[in-house]
């Protein structure tokens, strides 16, 4: 069995549970197994390190932050906890879903839409009070419920279209919450990743207001905030009485300094202001390593891509063109712009991934073909197809942003595909593309570059092509639609057995590639610049990271 055949094993159970993997359905001991006793702490935390990070501004701190999923790793994961955590202290293969602030989880047998999660006792908000099923709820409802008191539509625009499955929750005991979905769906665990646990009692403290809440927040996280300035730094401070000591901080402060141009980043890091960057520019890295810099990075299920309007007057309807934008890219190109910092693409996921399949389409570099498929659509250079398209500057997940879509512009006018951008920052271009292709503030735009992670079948697969993830309900920007895959969605959630979810995520890849429904450019290794001051750090093959590694 591979390593990833293994991982998906754990998809509905947590590590916790593997043991009674045999038992099927419900899992009666797993909450006994994940509630073992905690090992010692290594030690108290010590020293300080500043990150240089490519945001203009800081993620939002009020328990569901902003700037996608690079946002977790900033201002959710250090001050907040999820139910269901991913494995982020590995870097040899891919993690796995295990515990969070819930111990265990298991879909009913009677009813596969109630799922029933088991809360972690003896778990302390930063403010000192417990968390428990009230608190759950209540953050359900500050994203879910709009009649809620304490409703907050900044949060709920981010983490809502990351749980389209639910349907209803409610509480059954002080340490225990059951969670209803729309259908049966057996990914629904992996939606549950992205639900931090923010501090009822704190926001009644502050007064009720979300935004005395974000410069005060209040989470089970390892880390405290110390000194928040918007647009400039944050000051994080270890939680010494953090529930998990597994990921106890080593650090005693951490700050994370804004600092989104590229060879700004550079500087800071060679002048010794900062002591560890984000996604140095690649034309620097061999000064970079010159001055004694490590540069680190790894596999990361994370793609660069474009997104296209399937809506009625798009040109992109027309699938000759769609694989003529595929077929003029020079991805080794690209490559060479990152520094080789950077992965050909050729889907929605790597070749080696078992969601791959088969596709006919070959998605590589053919300038010839792609002229001849622009002017069998009736286009040339003279006459060329003419779109817009929505671009965000940067940010964490764009790597270059700018000088990669500027290159790939340049390739589309050599075959008759003439672009123009709509340039917008990152929050922006986040809106947009949950707001769909067809919402009227898309007008005039018939795509849109948004790179993203790619790490679990839902996330990569099912909330695109499934026609039913159309905003506001998800992000099927396209508003792509195919009877089949919508079949083969419902299939996937519908198994408990992960061979057939590897086989059915292929055959709905083989279809998307077939159809050119995007065009891929290259997948990211999420490349870093670490001082001689940072001692450790381990950079999992995800999206998401844990800062309480580095020391």
């Amino acid at each position: 069995m591979d390593k990833t055949s293994l991982t998906r094993r754990h998809l509905m159970l947590g590590s916790a549970a593997l043991g009674a993997l045999a038992a099927g359905w419900p899992l009666a001991a797993a909450g006994a197994l994940a509630q073992g006793a905690p090992a010692p702490a290594a030690g108290a935390p010590s020293g300080s390190l500043t990150y240089g990070i490519s945001m203009s501004d800081l993620p939002l701190t009020t328990g569901q932050p902003d700037k996608g999923a690079g946002g977790y790793q900033f201002t959710g994961l250090t001050l907040y906890d999820p139910l269901i955590a991913w494995e982020l202290d590995v870097s040899d293969r891919p993690g796995k879903m295990v515990p969070g602030l819930a111990t265990a989880w298991e879909s009913d047998p009677a009813d596969r839409r109630n799922w029933t999660f088991r809360l972690r006792d003896g778990v302390k908000f930063h403010d000192g009070s417990a968390f428990d099923a009230d608190a759950v709820i209540w953050n359900f409802d500050k994203v879910l419920n709009k009649e809620a008191p304490h409703f907050d539509q900044r949060q709920a625009a981010q983490v809502r279209p990351r749980l389209p499955g639910v349907a209803s929750y409610k509480k059954l005991d002080a340490m225990t919450v059951q969670v209803t979905t729309k259908t049966a769906d057996s990914l629904f665990p992996y939606q549950m990743l992205w639900f931090l646990i923010s501090s009822p009692a704190q926001f009644e403290a502050v007064g009720r207001d979300w935004s005395k809440f974000a410069f005060q927040p209040s989470g089970t996280g390892p880390y405290k905030i110390g000194v928040l300035q918007p647009r400039v730094r944050l000051e994080l401070v270890a939680n010494e009485a953090y529930w998990n000591p597994k990921r106890a901080p080593k650090l005693a402060k951490l700050t994370l300094a804004c600092v989104p141009e590229d060879l700004a980043r550079v500087n800071a890091l060679l002048s010794g202001n900062v002591d560890l960057i984000e996604l140095p520019a690649p034309d620097a890295v061999p000064r970079l390593k010159a001055a004694g810099m490590r540069i680190v990075g790894n596999d990361t299920p994370h793609v660069w891509n474009y997104h296209l309007s399937m809506v009625e007057g798009s040109p992109w309807r027309d699938i000759r063109l769609r694989k003529a934008a595929n077929l003029a890219i020079d991805r080794d190109g690209v490559v060479q712009l990152m520094g080789g910092l950077a992965a050909p693409a050729v889907g929605q996921v790597q070749a080696s991934s078992p969601w791959f399949g088969k596709p006919t389409f070959q998605i590589k570099t053919d300038v010839a073909a792609a002229k001849k498929l622009v002017e069998e659509a009736g286009f040339s250079v003279k006459n060329p197809m003419k779109a817009t398209i929505l671009i965000p500057t940067g940010g964490t997940g764009q790597m270059l942003s700018l000088p990669i879509n500027e290159f790939i512009q340049q390739s589309w006018a050599e075959i008759g595909i003439q672009v123009e951008f709509k340039t917008v920052e990152l929050e922006v271009a986040y809106t947009g593309w949950r707001q769909g292709a067809a919402d009227p503030s898309q007008k005039g735009i018939s795509a849109g570059n948004i790179a993203y992670v790619t790490s679990d079948p839902f996330y990569a697969i099912l909330r695109f092509y499934d026609s039913r993830q159309v905003a506001p309900n998800g992000v099927n920007w396209s508003h792509w639609k195919n009877a089949e895959v919508d079949a083969l969605c419902d299939k996937v959630k519908a198994s408990l057995d992960p061979a057939e979810q590897d086989k059915l995520l292929a055959r709905i890849h083989e279809i998307v590639v077939d159809e050119a429904v995007q065009v891929w450019v290259v997948h990211d290794t999420n490349p870093h610049a670490l001082s001689k001051k940072v001692k450790g750090y381990t950079q999992a093959q995800h999206w998401f990271q844990d800062l309480t590694t580095l020391a």
